[in-house]
């Protein structure tokens, strides 16, 4: 018996927000957006619709259906829990933490059911806002395990949100190794080479106090501001892009909003507002300034 939390249990047998939203639920200027995860041969499988008003990007309503164990059924019914009534772009910075924090915890184990939570938000907020899918897992080149059909980026990206170092955190939290085992060698060398450009990363800010968090009492100028979001952007986001083959260029800073063209694997791909907002803004609302608003230009 896995050691559930009790807030686990109530959610496993009184799950909330259950079903889907039918078409005829939505009034005018309401959509429906849809996101699925997982597969039913995989063990896990979720589908996540968000009821959508598209004149103010509210998340009006959140249901799921699942198949899968305790940890699944609580982790989506946490999702749509905190889901409703946010902003869309608020709802993209909930991470795979942020469903278990809900949770009061979840078994090592099981973390994989809040991050399949994470990714099926994210897949309904880019079919809200159209975004071409383009997966890496479609492409068999990229699967690192092909018991679960685990690509290269997903792994990549689990290890570097939260901070992984074994291929037992990796299994743990995305199923990767947990089949045949035979990917347990790539998951590893994957690891080292996340860890040594976080490594690499943090050692250059260390080498660099331009880099440090702007003094509230000493206001930037425009000119100082341009240069530190330009700096921040070459040496702590496009590194960490360039991993998965996605790339980021300045445009234009006016005010508060910030500018930026997308390039190679980000451009296009399913999970582009969420490197928009947890990925750049984040990093330069806490370097520079807490107001920043970076957009995409096409």
């Amino acid at each position: 018996m896995w050691d559930y939390s009790e807030k686990v249990m109530n959610l496993f047998y009184h799950p909330h927000n259950i079903g889907a939203i039918a078409p005829d639920e939505c009034k005018a200027g309401e959509t429906i957006a849809i996101g699925e995860v997982g597969s039913v041969a995989c063990g896990d499988a979720l589908r996540l619709y968000l009821k959508i008003d598209r004149e103010t990007d509210t998340i009006l309503d959140a249901r799921f259906q699942t198949f899968g164990c305790a940890s699944a059924i609580a982790s989506s019914s946490a999702l749509t829990d905190l889901v409703k009534g946010m902003k869309v772009d608020d709802a993209l910075k909930i991470s795979n933490r942020d469903i278990a924090n809900y949770l009061d915890g979840l078994p090592q184990e099981k973390m994989h059911c809040s991050v399949m939570g994470q990714e099926a938000l994210e897949a309904a907020i880019a079919n809200y806002k159209g975004v071409s899918i383009r997966q890496d897992e479609d492409d068999d080149s990229s699967l690192v395990c092909k018991c679960f059909a685990v690509s290269q980026g997903q792994i990549k990206r689990v290890i570097r949100e939260n901070h992984l170092t074994t291929a037992e955190e990796v299994t743990n939290y995305i199923k990767a190794g947990g089949g045949c085992g035979s990917c347990l060698a790539d998951i590893d060398d994957l690891l080292a080479e996340v860890n040594e450009q976080t490594q690499q990363i943090e050692a250059s800010f260390t080498r660099s106090p331009s880099l440090s968090k702007a003094s509230a009492s000493v206001p930037l100028t425009n000119l100082q501001k341009i240069s530190l979001i330009q700096e921040i952007l070459d040496k702590e986001v496009r590194p960490f892009l360039a991993t998965d083959g996605g790339d980021v260029e300045l445009y234009d800073v006016e005010g508060n909003r910030v500018l930026v063209m997308l390039k190679g694997a980000c451009d296009g791909c399913p999970s582009v507002t969420a490197t928009l907002k947890m990925g750049i803004e984040a990093k330069l609302q806490e370097r520079v300034s807490p107001d920043l608003v970076v957009e995409a230009i096409l």
